[in-house]
């Protein structure tokens, strides 16, 4: 997938929880806060079509939902 550089602003929290949620996740924490944003995208609605050629929303979203389970789960066993 293609990137691009931007320049964000995160509150402290919000970036040192990136860090680590990438850091486990075995990421850059540039990789992660794409995912994280394209995931966040889906689930808040995004209705456009898919960016790149390989782009599968509904599979992307699916995703999110295991993912999210599981995050869950492991929150509840910790």
């Amino acid at each position: 997938m293609a990137t691009i550089k931007r320049s964000v602003s995160f509150d402290q929290d919000a970036w040192e929880m990136a860090k680590a949620a990438a850091a486990r996740a075995g990421m850059s924490p540039s990789a992660w806060v794409s995912r994280a944003a394209r995931r966040q995208a889906i689930k808040d609605g995004y209705q456009g079509g898919p960016v790149g050629a390989e782009a599968d929303v509904e599979a992307l979203a699916l995703a999110d939902e295991t993912e999210a389970a599981a995050a869950e789960e492991w929150r509840a066993a910790g």
